[in-house]
């Protein structure tokens, strides 16, 4: 029998300070539009057995499992059994029972992260422009550099004209030795809001000499002044010499001593890794360019700046040891003070040398223990041959935006964890083709597939990477969608219609969140005072 909690016990487990994961395995657009709980980790049924290793790296840790009412927490429960976990439970009537019972609701995604920007800008304040001046700044010829703190992929998507991209957590770690001049203003942005303070204000807690703006509502305010955004642009800030590095090595410690940031030896790490009693996280918050040249066996990836804008997406235990590395200790001393002020009470920096960053693959990642994968595969100049002679369908489980943007033609948009409502929807061949860009995500669907129809099914290696390597073409759109595109929260810009309504919506949202929050129970924001 599976365990179910009321909400009451729910708020006892919260509040009882022990170890504790909350997982609501809705997609990531039903859970951002329907609501759910502040401190939870949206790991989707689609993806669960390819997130929870990472997630939730010690076997006895307590887990609630939540949906909306819909049935899928108890699949997930019974998933997370199965993969050795021993203390699962099921909160009982998911999230409308939470509400009914006096709980809150938030929408939208990344909600701590979201909130905790409004609470910097409100309690610190950084100085922020608008799009206009902004626009009016580089007209008249300002000394000028506008950064985006976002990662270069979001930057590619749109920027603003004439901005190079550094991420949050690089900036103190970048900017002194590109800015030359103590008269150059420094006008950093985001997408929204969150990244632009945070990055802004990162600069400004290092002691970053250059005056320094937070751009108003980042290229949603652009966009709405009505001016005209990049798109494709790959321009980023460098990174510094090894001579050029004294200034943030001293402002390192400058937010060491404010933020009180702890440092550990390896020794130490060594101990916390092996307390099978304690959740600990070992992240590496350098790009990911620094991270494949060469990291600390067993980190985990995690940028410094996307650490902090999404911090429920890496971290779900709570209370839980988090370690940062990087390679001089300058970007995950900066992490470590946001992850400080966000309420994480245990966080240390490890400052590995470049001897000890000697692990050169990215590991792949684990997958929940008792996964079935599908075995079988076909190359992409196979699956070309099939696709042309009408013997095979393919199904594309990446997301509907990825579906949107480009996909095998012909290819049928579905979501793994509703396989059984649209597999019925796909026209029957002689084999049915899975393939996604995480592979494993193709292989386990195609295994889901096996046991719901008679067509054979395969696996298509490489996914659309390999068939776009072959030199075959791509189609873009939304044809052959098996269902509604709410498998994916769409940031205003990807929207296909009402932009401008969509992204003032988002914005207030964001502006909202800090007092929404202030009220809630597990609001755990800390504030440290300046240095004298």
């Amino acid at each position: 029998m599976m365990q179910t909690i009321t909400p009451r016990q729910l708020r006892q487990f919260y509040d009882d300070g022990k170890e504790l994961a909350v997982f609501d395995v809705r997609e990531e657009g039903v859970y951002s539009r329907d609501g759910h709980l502040l401190r939870v980790s949206n790991v989707p049924l689609s993806v669960l057995e390819l997130r929870v290793p990472a997630l939730l790296p010690r076997k006895t840790v307590r887990i609630v499992v939540c949906d909306g009412g819909e049935g899928l927490a108890v699949l997930a429960a019974q998933k997370l059994q199965a993969g050795g976990y021993a203390d699962v439970s099921v909160l009982d009537g998911g999230t409308p029972a939470w509400k009914a019972a006096g709980g809150r609701l938030y929408t939208g995604v990344y909600v701590p992260s979201k909130a905790f920007g409004e609470y910097i800008q409100h309690e610190d304040a950084p100085p922020e422009v608008t799009a206009a001046e902004l626009d009016a700044w580089m007209k008249s010829g300002k000394d000028l550099v506008v950064v985006d703190s976002r990662p270069l992929a979001e930057f590619r998507r749109n920027s603003i004209p004439g901005a190079l991209d550094c991420p949050s957590a690089e900036l103190p770690y970048r900017m002194p030795a590109f800015v030359k001049s103590p008269d150059t203003t420094v006008v950093v942005n985001c997408g929204g809001r969150t990244r632009s303070i945070i990055g802004a204000q990162v600069l400004i807690n290092a002691g970053f000499p250059n005056r320094v703006y937070a751009l108003k509502d980042g290229t949603q305010g652009w966009k709405l002044a009505g001016l005209q955004l990049n798109h494709g642009r790959s321009e980023a800030v460098p990174l510094p010499p090894e001579a050029d590095k004294a200034w943030p090595l001293q402002a390192a410690e400058r937010v060491v001593r404010r933020f009180g940031i702890r440092c550990i030896d390896l020794a130490g790490l060594q101990r916390l890794l092996t307390d099978a009693a304690r959740t600990v996280y070992l992240f590496d918050v350098r790009s990911p360019e620094d991270y494949e040249q060469g990291h600390l066996p067993g980190a985990m990836h995690a940028p410094g700046g996307q650490l902090v804008q999404a911090t429920d997406t890496f971290i779900a235990v709570r209370p839980s040891v988090v370690v940062l590395t990087d390679n001089d200790g300058v970007r995950a001393t900066m992490t470590a003070a946001w992850l400080a002020q966000m309420g994480h009470q245990e966080v240390y920096v490890f400052a590995a040398d470049t001897a000890a960053c000697n692990e050169r693959n990215v590991p792949r990642g684990a997958l929940l223990d008792g996964s079935r994968l599908c075995a079988d595969t076909v190359s992409a100049t196979e699956l070309k041959a099939l696709l042309d002679a009408g013997q095979a369908q393919f199904a594309n489980l990446d997301s509907s935006l990825q579906h949107r943007e480009g996909h095998i033609p012909g290819a049928w948009h579905v979501v793994r964890s509703r396989l059984v409502d649209q597999l019925p929807r796909i026209p029957a061949t002689p084999l049915l083709v899975f393939g996604a860009a995480e592979e494993d995500l193709a292989r386990l669907a195609a295994a889901d597939a096996a046991k719901l129809q008679q067509t054979p099914v395969k696996v298509l290696a490489g996914g659309t990477s390999a068939w776009v390597a072959a030199g075959f073409s791509l189609e873009t759109g939304d044809e052959r969608m098996t269902g509604a595109a709410d498998d994916l929260n769409y940031r205003a810009l990807d929207r296909k219609d009402n932009v401008e309504a969509a992204m003032l919506e988002y914005l207030k949202w964001e502006v909202e969140l800090v007092e929404a929050v202030a009220s809630d129970p597990d609001f755990g924001f800390v504030r440290f005072p300046p240095l004298p």
